[in-house]
């Protein structure tokens, strides 16, 4: 989901100004299969530096109905299941400092899709309810193996007009539905008992000084150090 992706990485970027690079790897059309294959080479075992928090969100294609032709991005269940115990087994053999927050499967406006998609892509196969089937398969699974979770699917439909505003296209979120997404990722850091913490506010700043260039408090005698401040931060803060 390449614009969703990138439109909650922008808000993440924008939270974590001068505290954190946001990384991303996420690829238009793939599923848990997919990623699989080429964990080794994202995440490789011996890297020099491996990354303080890796997020994973995947199964909203995974949950699209199969095809006929046995072609598609459809993945079962139970495969989808393993895949993402896979993944999270070999991230964990990574690093012990290593942090993991898995993403449930987001909900999808079926009306929306009909509307925007069908001449491009025909009958996609998505629902909201085969949606629900996976997110609450890795909520549980993210329990089985103590990896902590947020659950998309309900917290995007805790707007009361979820259904208009959260969406591009009846899939892909909008501004709106990934700023709900990186509300509950920040809330998610927050309330970890993660030694140190990787909440915004409890990360050490890059050239985090004091510094005379910095603009010019009211009082016209200092100035306002911007890495601590949540002025430029464009949304409510968790």
């Amino acid at each position: 989901m390449p614009v969703t992706i990138e439109v909650y990485k922008f808000h993440l970027e924008n939270l974590s100004l001068l505290k954190a690079n946001i990384l991303l790897r996420g690829y238009s059309g793939w599923n848990s299969r997919r990623a699989l294959q080429v964990i080794d080479q994202v995440f490789p075992k011996g890297a020099e530096v491996q990354p303080s928090l890796v997020i994973v969100y995947f199964g909203g294609n995974d949950s699209i109905r199969p095809h006929p032709s046995g072609l598609g991005p459809h993945v079962p269940l139970p495969e989808y299941i393993e895949n993402m115990r896979k993944i999270a087994l070999h991230l964990k053999s990574l690093s012990e400092n290593m942090r993991i927050l898995f993403l449930s499967t987001p909900p999808v406006n079926e009306e929306q899709i009909r509307e925007k998609l069908r001449d491009k892509l025909g009958d996609m196969g998505r629902t909201n309810e085969s949606c629900r089937i996976y997110s609450e398969a890795c909520l549980e699974l993210c329990k089985e193996i103590d990896v902590k979770a947020i659950d998309v699917w309900n917290a995007i439909q805790k707007k009361d007009d979820w259904l208009t505003a959260c969406f591009t296209d009846g899939v892909h979120l909008s501004s709106e539905g990934s700023k709900i997404v990186v509300k509950e990722i920040m809330k998610a850091l927050r309330d970890a008992d993660w030694e140190p913490s990787l909440h915004w506010k409890s990360l050490p700043a890059e050239f985090g000084e004091d510094s005379p260039y910095d603009p010019v408090s009211p009082d016209g005698k200092t100035t306002l150090n911007c890495s601590e401040s949540s002025v430029h931060r464009n949304m409510p803060l968790e």
